[in-house]
């Protein structure tokens, strides 16, 4: 299927793949909220064997092979056989977690209940990082040769060089020094890190909290479609409320890792590398947008990004992340 088509997917379309995967939607759904792929929520008919309601994801063409979407479930299905608090999908008719409807890769998902939380406080974050070195224990337990590998060259390198085309002129000499000065920082020492599965995009937007009535409220991560081998560190830096340089980064930080370490060691090195990923991520993110350009959501859902200001406030962005390294 085209791109054109995967952009104006239809509720019937949803409704049909449900079906040949022996769902039985009422036919009222809810669109959710995402950039990358088309996730919908949807009511299944009273008495359904699985979930009254579940979450049908179509990945988006051309970004994920069979196999990767498939090491993408593996991680999750391993993360919930050790305990972890993760959503992983429904087994569909072939055995498989993943489908084609109309030529579009598709997964089924319980639906999960939970709502994003406003403000950790200091136990909240030391739970995390508990939950964070339990999740990469289980990450170093396997390899995903299908899935990305954060390196510099992939995401700082490739990135840069798209952007080329888009940056505004006016700071493009300021942007690309900035940038080249950290890739070439971060070259060696992202090289010479361990790496594992990680999620690859833990924000706080992708940790959710239950509140039950008969247990403890616990978070629960979603969303890997991010999912890549990577340094333990690049599912730290993103749960900061401000960077790890002022005192309120480093007091959330430091609480992370107190609860990391109850369970898995934290290299010094790693965690210096925080300034150079969140470099690496403000290119990869930039290209991820004009790479998608084409979508018909994304110039209306970023419409600053062709402006002056954009640029000029991402130049500055890289210009105090280079300066510290």
């Amino acid at each position: 299927m085209s791109k054109e088509d995967f952009y104006s997917l239809t509720p019937d379309e949803v409704m049909n793949a449900l079906e040949q995967e022996g769902f039985v939607p009422t036919g009222q759904f809810t669109q959710l909220n995402s950039y990358e792929n088309r996730v919908f929520d949807i009511h299944l008919e009273p008495g359904s064997p699985k979930a009254p309601r579940v979450v049908v994801k179509f990945y988006r063409p051309g970004r994920w092979s069979e196999q990767a979407i498939l090491e993408e479930h593996g991680f999750i299905e391993d993360l919930a056989q050790a305990g972890l608090p993760v959503i992983a999908p429904f087994a569909l008719r072939d055995g498989k977690t993943v489908s084609l409807g109309h030529g579009i890769w598709f997964a089924v998902f319980p639906r999960a209940v939970g709502r994003m939380v406003d403000e950790f406080r200091t136990e909240d974050f030391r739970r995390l990082g508990r939950t964070l070195a339990h999740l990469h224990n289980v990450g170093a337990t396997k390899k995903a040769p299908h899935r990305p590998v954060l390196t510099t060259e992939a995401y700082g390198d490739e990135s840069l060089r798209y952007l080329q085309g888009w940056i505004d002129p006016d700071v493009m000499d300021r942007y690309n020094a900035a940038a080249e000065s950290i890739l070439n920082a971060c070259r060696p020492r992202l090289a010479r890190n361990k790496k594992m599965r990680i999620h690859g995009d833990c924000h706080r937007g992708n940790i959710l909290k239950t509140d039950f009535v008969d247990r403890p409220s616990e978070f629960f991560f979603v969303d890997f479609d991010d999912c890549c081998t990577g340094p333990a560190i690049q599912d730290f830096w993103m749960l900061l409320s401000e960077p790890e340089s002022s005192e309120i980064g480093k007091q959330e930080l430091d609480l992370l890792l107190s609860g990391y370490e109850e369970l898995r060691h934290m290299d010094d090195d790693e965690i210096r590398m925080i300034p150079l990923l969140r470099g690496l991520r403000i290119l990869y993110y930039a290209a991820w947008i004009a790479r998608r350009w084409e979508d018909p959501s994304f110039p209306q859902l970023f419409p600053q990004f062709l402006e002056y200001d954009y640029w000029a406030n991402e130049a500055k962005a890289l210009e105090l992340i280079a300066a510290r390294v």
